[in-house]
């Protein structure tokens, strides 16, 4: 299986890459519109951003402010890609 894009695939997109190889796929009658209107719905969910308030505290702050320093990445770049990775199951909290 190779990868799409440079990206790991997970296991349902590895599934779906194999039917999609394999031919198990039908076109649709009208493809040009449900492609456009596929791209047009995946760039509108991909565009929206929800600007959230969090407290967290001052020594947290300074050492994400200092990661943020060293990566040469934004902070609030850095805390919206933990969030990211954590919605996707990526990074698991220990507590």
């Amino acid at each position: 299986m190779e990868k799409y894009l440079d990206l790991e695939t997970d296991r349902e997109e590895k599934e779906l890459i194999e039917q999609l190889e394999k031919g198990e796929f039908v076109k649709v009658k009208d493809f040009e519109k449900e492609k456009k209107d596929a791209v047009l719905a995946a760039g509108n969910f991909l565009e929206k951003k929800k600007n959230i308030n969090i407290r967290i505290t001052e020594y947290d702050y300074l050492r994400l402010k200092r990661k943020s320093a060293e990566t040469t990445i934004p902070y609030q770049t850095l805390i919206s890609a933990f969030i990211h990775e954590f919605a996707e199951g990526r990074i698991k909290l220990e507590i």
